[in-house]
């Protein structure tokens, strides 16, 4: 494996856990503010993350590269409303997409087929991630983080459809 292609794979490594660390923060912050569906959903985002994080783990390894961990920064703990939890997670799963893309790009630029194919799954990931994001961040501009609105938004994501 290209070490330019390791190197930024491991720094993706870093980047999908601290989105399970940011997601497993909102969670924490949800069930500050009781609001169980919210937290047991942003739960479920966490471990999503983690399974990327591995995927990614797993591929450097097969490819007979080298992991190598690095400090993960610590992710906010507060947050104005779940609104703005959620505002932020959209935020944050386009900084995600932008990255992919980069590793993408890298991967062309190196010719290295194998990478690109794995972060092909990646990119297809990222759109789902972001118009479900998007679609949560619609339902709370449409009904409101406030009042009953609000309980009935947290019973929708603790007993989703899907």
């Amino acid at each position: 494996m290209n070490d330019k292609v390791q190197t930024a794979l491991n720094e993706q490594i870093k980047n999908e856990l601290y989105s399970a660390y940011l997601y497993l923060s909102m969670a924490a912050y949800f069930e500050s503010e009781h609001l169980p569906g919210m937290a047991g959903w942003m739960k479920k985002q966490s471990q999503e993350e983690v399974e990327h994080a591995m995927k990614i783990f797993e591929f450097v390894n097969e490819r007979g590269g080298r992991v190598t961990l690095e400090a993960i920064a610590q992710p906010p703990v507060e947050f104005e409303s779940p609104l703005a939890v959620f505002e932020k997670s959209l935020e944050h799963e386009k900084k995600v997409t932008a990255m992919i893309h980069a590793l993408y790009a890298l991967a062309v630029e190196e010719k290295d087929y194998p990478a690109q194919v794995m972060l092909q799954w990646f990119v297809s990931e990222q759109v789902e991630e972001e118009n479900t994001f998007e679609h949560v961040v619609t339902n709370f501009r449409l009904a409101g983080d406030a009042g009953w609105h609000l309980l009935v938004l947290d019973n929708q994501m603790a007993n989703p459809t899907e």
